[in-house]
C-alpha cells in the first residue's frame, strides 16, 4: 500500500505541491485515495503472501513432516482456502460500497481545494496559468499572507486573447482572493495598480504606430475560472458522477438506460442521413391485423391503378445509370447537377464524421460502465485464483524470504496487471466486449493456478518430472560432450 501511495502522490503532485496546503488536507486526500488502490494492492498481497508462506514451509521441510503424518497439501490449505473465499466476499463488498464512496470523496476534495483555499490555485514567484473557454491569463505574485493566504502582494497579470496572444498587462501592489464553495469562480480584487493594453487597429498604417491604452485604478475585480482544476469525466447532464463512483445497482440501471439512449441516437441519425440522401427509402412496419381488414380494398385499388402506372414504370426503368440520366442534359445542366451532388455528398460525409466522434464517446462511456460492473466481480475472484497460483508455486520452488519469491510474485502480478490494463483499454474502445476485457487477466491466471495446484499435489517440479534448471543444464552438457567426441 505504501508503494502505491507514493505512486499516487506522483500522479497528483501538481494538485498538492506548492499550493500551501496543510498536512491535514494532504492526509485527508491520501486517506480518501487509499481505497481506490485496493484493486492493485490486494491481488499482489495475496499472491506474494501465499508464495512466501508456502515457500517457507517447503524450505523448512514442514510439508515433508505433514505428508509423513498423513496430511495432504489440500488438507494443509483447507483453512486458508476458506479464509481466501471469505476475503473474496469482503473484497466484493469493499469494491461495491467503499471504493465508490472514496472516489466521490477524492473528487470532491480535489474540486474544493481551490474553493476552500483559493490561494492554492496560485504559486508564489512563478506564473500560474488559467486557461478558460475564452480569455486565459498568467498570474504571478511575490507574496501570499493572511488567513488561507488570501492576501497578495506585487501582482503581475498577463491576459491572453483567444489566439493566445499576450496583449494586456495588469500590475497591482496588493490584492485579495474571494471564493465560495458553491461556485467555480474565484474573484481577484486588485488595488492600487495600472492597466496596459496593446490596441489592434484595422488599418495597416495605424498598426505601425503601435497604439496602446493605459489607465490607473484603485480597485479592479477579475473573475478566475478554476473549473479546469477539476478535470474529470462528466456525464452529459452535468452530474459529477463517473462509472467508478457507482455501485452494482446503479451501474446496472445506468447500463440499461445508456444502451437504449445510444440505440435511439443511432436510429435517429440513420433516418436523418437516409432522408437526406434519398437513395435508401425507409421500410415501415405494417400491422398484420390491419392487413387482413383492408386486404380486399387494397387489392381493388392495385388492380385499378395497374393500367395507369404501367407506362410510368417503364419510363422510370428506362434509365439504367448516371450516364443515361445526363445524356439529354445541356453542358451547364450537367455541371450544375454534378456540383450539387458533390456538395451534398461532401456535406453528408462531414456530418457522418462529426457524428462518428460523438457516438464513439457515447459508446466508450457505455462500455466503461459495463467494464466497471464486471471488474467488481473479477477483483473478488482474482484474490481466490491468485492464491491458488501463489500457494502451490511456493511449495514447488521451496524458497522463503524476500528474494526469489518476491521476484516471481512481481513478475506474475505485472503480467496479470498489464493484461488487465490493455484489455480494459481495448474494451472501452469497443474492440472487445467489456465483460471479456474485465475477466481476461483472471481467466488467464485460472489455468495456471489449476496446473500449479496439480503439480504441487503430485509433489512434482515446475516443469516435467525434474527441475527445469537442471534439465536445461544437462541438455547443454550433453551438447558439449557430443561435440568433444566428434573432435
Amino acid at each position: 500500500m505504501v508503494i502505491f501511495i507514493f505512486q499516487g502522490i506522483w500522479l497528483f503532485i501538481d494538485d498538492l505541491a506548492g499550493k500551501g496546503l496543510g498536512l491535514v488536507i494532504i492526509g485527508k486526500f491520501l486517506f480518501y485515495y487509499m481505497p481506490s488502490l485496493v484493486d492493485k494492492v490486494l491481488p499482489l498481497t495475496v499472491l506474494l503472501s501465499s508464495i512466501l508462506t508456502f515457500g517457507t514451509f517447503a524450505e523448512n521441510y514442514e510439508f515433508a513432516a505433514m505428508k509423513a503424518s498423513g496430511i495432504s497439501l489440500q488438507r494443509a490449505m483447507r483453512s486458508l482456502i476458506i479464509f481466501v473465499i471469505l476475503l473474496g466476499g469482503v473484497t466484493f463488498f469493499f469494491a461495491n460500497n467503499v471504493i465508490p464512496k472514496s472516489e466521490q470523496k477524492t473528487f470532491n476534495l480535489r474540486r474544493n481545494i481551490a474553493k476552500v483555499k483559493p490561494a492554492a490555485a496560485i504559486t508564489e514567484g512563478v506564473f500560474s496559468d488559467f486557461e478558460g473557454t475564452g480569455e486565459g491569463m498568467n498570474i504571478k505574485v511575490e507574496r501570499k499572507y493572511g488567513e488561507q493566504d488570501r492576501f497578495l502582494e506585487n501582482i503581475v497579470i498577463h491576459k491572453k486573447t483567444i489566439q493566445g496572444v499576450n496583449n494586456t498587462v495588469i500590475k497591482a501592489k496588493t490584492g485579495e482572493l474571494i471564493s465560495s464553495e458553491d461556485s467555480d469562480i474565484i474573484q481577484l480584487v486588485l488595488k492600487d495598480g495600472n492597466y496596459y493594453e496593446e490596441l489592434k487597429p484595422k488599418a495597416n498604417k495605424d498598426r505601425r504606430k503601435h497604439p496602446f491604452a493605459k489607465s490607473k485604478f484603485e480597485t479592479y475585480t477579475i473573475n478566475i475560472d478554476v473549473s479546469e482544476l477539476n478535470d474529470q469525466d462528466l456525464e452529459e447532464d452535468g452530474n459529477i458522477t463517473t462509472n467508478k463512483m457507482k455501485n452494482v445497482t446503479r451501474l446496472v440501471k445506468d447500463i440499461d438506460s445508456l444502451g437504449k439512449d445510444n440505440l435511439k441516437k443511432v436510429e435517429a441519425f440513420s433516418k436523418n442521413i437516409s432522408s437526406r440522401m434519398g437513395a435508401f427509402p425507409l421500410l415501415t412496419r405494417k400491422d398484420s391485423l390491419k392487413l387482413e381488414e383492408v386486404g380486399t380494398q387494397l387489392q381493388k385499388e392495385v388492380d385499378e391503378k395497374k393500367a395507369d402506372t404501367k407506362d410510368d414504370r417503364e419510363q422510370k426503368d428506362s434509365i439504367q445509370n448516371v450516364d443515361q440520366l445526363l445524356e439529354d442534359m445541356a453542358v451547364w445542366q450537367k455541371l450544375q447537377v454534378l456540383n450539387n451532388s458533390k456538395t451534398t455528398v461532401t456535406g453528408i460525409l462531414n456530418t457522418v464524421k462529426s457524428k462518428k466522434d460523438e457516438l464513439q464517446k457515447r459508446f466508450k462511456f457505455y462500455n466503461s460502465h459495463i467494464l466497471s460492473l464486471h471488474q467488481k466481480y473479477a477483483l473478488a475472484f482474482s484474490c481466490i485464483i491468485l492464491f491458488f497460483v501463489g500457494a502451490p508455486l511456493g511449495a514447488i520452488i521451496r524458497k522463503g524470504g524476500l528474494g526469489l519469491p518476491m521476484v516471481i510474485a512481481i513478475v506474475l502480478f505485472l503480467t496479470y496487471y498489464f493484461i488487465g490494463v490493455f484489455a480494459g483499454n481495448y474494451a472501452k474502445e469497443g474492440n472487445i466486449h467489456p465483460a471479456f476485457g474485465a475477466w481476461l487477466s483472471t481467466l488467464i491466471m485460472l489455468p495456471l493456478g489449476i496446473y500449479l495446484t496439480k503439480r504441487a499435489t503430485a509433489d512434482r517440479g515446475l516443469m516435467g518430472d525434474g527441475n527445469l534448471v537442471e534439465r536445461i543444464s544437462s541438455f547443454f552438457r550433453f551438447k558439449k560432450k557430443d561435440k568433444t567426441e566428434k573432435k
